[in-house]
């Protein structure tokens, strides 16, 4: 009798087991932060944006279905490192430094650092201008080395989120933000209050982030990518998401 139950348990976790790698298999978890519109963020406690529709298209190309993380920006490359999700698409730069301890898809959308002030102020025309000025930055993202490293008279004010940069600068606090030029755009279209300074700060490609150790992923991930630019889906999802992006 003892051996048919312990038989029948073992044949019931073995059942189970398979289940969970065979779940394991069919999800691909991405971690993201939701909160830099048009990329990624929240609208109706659901989430959208070019990221997340990017993502879902290549998880049907990829027949894996996404399950999202939320974590805060400056989480996401080491929430990847250990293992947290498998992927972190959240309007992440290629940058040589991040490049020495993950490895990253193919560039899916070229974007680049801006400076925004608030509409009126004539003090700041240049980024030269910025010089000795109060600058609003989120934490973890490349605007505080490069500012640190290109402009350092630049007083640098780190927040946590993108809103709060913008925040800053609509009471005062601060002088200008520096973010990603889409984020920057959608602000000006859907909030006014603002402009983009004319000269860019940088160019820079944007990539989805994914472990080291999963080689086989980024091939899969690059391979469902293609696939979407040449089917058309991927022109779609950008159309949508930035048109009219330019001034």
């Amino acid at each position: 009798m003892n051996f048919r139950r312990t038989f029948l348990f073992s044949c019931a976790a073995a059942v189970g087991l398979s289940a969970v790698n065979a779940h394991a298999q069919d999800t691909l978890r991405v971690g993201t932060d939701a909160t830099f519109p048009p990329m990624e963020f929240v609208e109706n406690n659901v989430r959208t944006g070019f990221d997340i529709e990017l993502v879902e298209a290549l998880g049907k190309a990829m027949n894996k279905r996404i399950e999202w993380v939320d974590i805060d920006f400056k989480g996401l490359i080491p929430g990847l490192i250990s293992k947290r999700f498998d992927m972190s698409v959240s309007a992440i730069y290629i940058t040589d430094e991040r490049k020495k301890v993950v490895d990253f898809s193919d560039s899916y959308y070229a974007g680049g650092l801006v400076a925004m002030v608030k509409d009126g102020n004539s003090a700041i025309k240049t980024l030269t201008d910025l010089n000795g000025k109060k600058v609003a930055v989120q934490v973890g993202t490349k605007s505080v080395g490069y500012l640190g490293t290109n402009h350092p008279l630049v007083q640098l004010v780190e927040v946590e989120k993108n809103q709060e940069m913008f925040n800053l600068v609509d009471i005062g606090r601060a002088d200008a933000a520096v973010t990603g030029k889409p984020a920057a755009f959608q602000y000006v279209r859907t909030r006014g209050g603002m402009r983009v300074l004319d000269q860019q700060l940088t160019t820079e490609e944007y990539g989805m982030a994914i472990r080291k150790d999963t080689p086989e992923l980024t091939r899969a991930v690059n391979a469902a990518l293609a696939k979407l630019k040449a089917d058309g889906t991927y022109a779609q999802i950008v159309k949508k998401w930035f048109s009219g992006m330019s001034k």
